[in-house]
């Protein structure tokens, strides 16, 4: 009894099977999650530099990658600008490229 078999006898795609989503929520509380505000517009920063170290380490995970902007709440033009600041240090010696392991 793996497949379920509609009235003509061919099986249903996983896309028209009813998946259950359709119910009322049991009494669950919905979880709100607030937008994220890029810090540097919210801060009125215009300019990123690569000297400011603990500022770039903010965005950098502990391996060394740079965050990304669904995780870090960085606008685009921002991200952009922090990246190539981030890239800068690291050709200096400021910021590792990786962390050792």
């Amino acid at each position: 009894m793996a497949e379920q078999r509609s009235g003509g006898g061919r099986p249903i795609a996983a896309s028209q099977r009813p998946t259950g989503g359709d119910k009322a929520f049991g009494g669950k509380k919905q979880y709100f999650r607030r937008k994220k505000l890029c810090r540097f517009c919210v801060e009125k920063i215009d300019d990123i530099n690569y000297k400011d170290v603990r500022l770039l380490m903010a965005f950098i995970s502990e391996r060394g990658k740079i965050t990304p902007r669904r995780i870090s709440g960085v606008c685009a033009p921002h991200q952009r600008r922090l990246a190539e600041s981030i890239k800068q240090a690291r050709n200096i010696a400021l910021v590792p490229f990786a962390t050792s392991l």
